[in-house]
């Protein structure tokens, strides 16, 4: 274990496949779209698309062009950080205890890793700050998907749906994911037929099904966190939106000063402690932004 106290070190390899686990299994993003590893330099995907139908050609008989468009998305990884205070107590501990300590630490980088990656990738946010991220800039579905339905007056949460389920298809894509705000997700649990049975019951009492008619359904409070309008996001997230994360995941133990640069809490080594740092290299990209449409609250 003195490899797990050294500086810049990597977090031990059996606990990688955890975190990334419960990045997973808290990302609105990461269950309904499969990650796939991002190179630290970044990658390129290409959304390859022929332009017409295919032709009949008679005996003989000359063949006219079809075409394709061939449009490249950029994948970058950005930087992510998290770091908190511990006791120093951590240095001396038996391997047991550190790898505890590690291990309480990575579930929670975990868990903000998650939620992170649907804030910046929703609304182009650094998740800490709440503010928009220059960093990330466009990269983000409230910037680039334009296709919207906007909730009126005494509209049914479920027409509003198919409404923007509506659009996507019309853009002839795919749909087969579905993200709901939780206020949006009660009031489609409120919805019933006309005889008071409830319409959606598997939704009642706040519960997350993960499949609603067939479509695969994720809720969160991302999509609406930060004050947004946004109130559901449906499309092609199986085809049309990539994620992926660099596997090594460092973690610094810093020993000394004052890392967090919090005047209130002074130096590590006058408060015997030591701080913790670990970062994540996680890139996304909307590969096909007609491929999806949002629900928006009315002004």
């Amino acid at each position: 274990m003195a490899d797990v106290i050294s500086k810049g070190t990597l977090f031990p390899e059996e606990l990688i496949p955890e975190l990334i686990q419960q990045t997973v299994g808290a990302s609105a993003l990461a269950k309904l779209c499969a990650a796939k590893p991002i190179p630290f330099n970044g990658q390129k995907e290409f959304t390859f698309t022929l332009d017409k139908e295919i032709d009949v050609v008679a005996e003989n008989g000359a063949k006219t062009k079809g075409g394709a468009t061939v449009a490249p998305v950029t994948i970058v990884p950005v930087k992510v950080e998290y770091g908190a205070r511990v006791s120093d107590e951590f240095l001396y501990a038996a391997e047991d205890a550190r790898l505890d300590i590690l291990t309480s630490f990575a579930e929670g980088f975990a868990r903000k890793v998650a939620r992170g990656l649907d804030l910046m990738a929703f609304h182009g946010v650094n998740p800490r700050t709440g503010s928009a991220s220059s960093v990330i800039g466009t990269n983000h579905f409230d910037s680039k998907v334009t296709q919207t339905v906007t909730i009126q007056g005494e509209d049914k949460p479920d027409d509003n749906i198919e409404a923007a389920v509506a659009l996507v298809q019309g853009s002839e894509r795919e749909v087969n994911g579905l993200v709901l705000a939780p206020v949006f997700k009660s009031e489609l649990a409120k919805q019933k037929t006309a005889d008071g049975a409830k319409l959606y019951p598997q939704l009642a009492w706040g519960s997350n099904p993960g499949e609603i008619n067939g479509l695969r359904v994720e809720s969160n409070t991302t999509l609406s966190a930060n004050s947004s309008q946004d109130r559901a996001l449906v499309g092609d997230f199986i085809n049309a939106f990539r994620w992926g994360y660099a596997k090594e995941i460092p973690v610094e133990v810093i020993k000394y000063g004052n890392p967090d640069n919090d005047t209130t809490l002074g130096d590590l080594k006058g408060h015997n402690q030591v701080y913790l740092r670990a970062e994540a290299y996680i890139g996304w990209g909307i590969l096909d932004p007609s491929a999806f449409a949002f629900v928006k609250a009315g002004a």
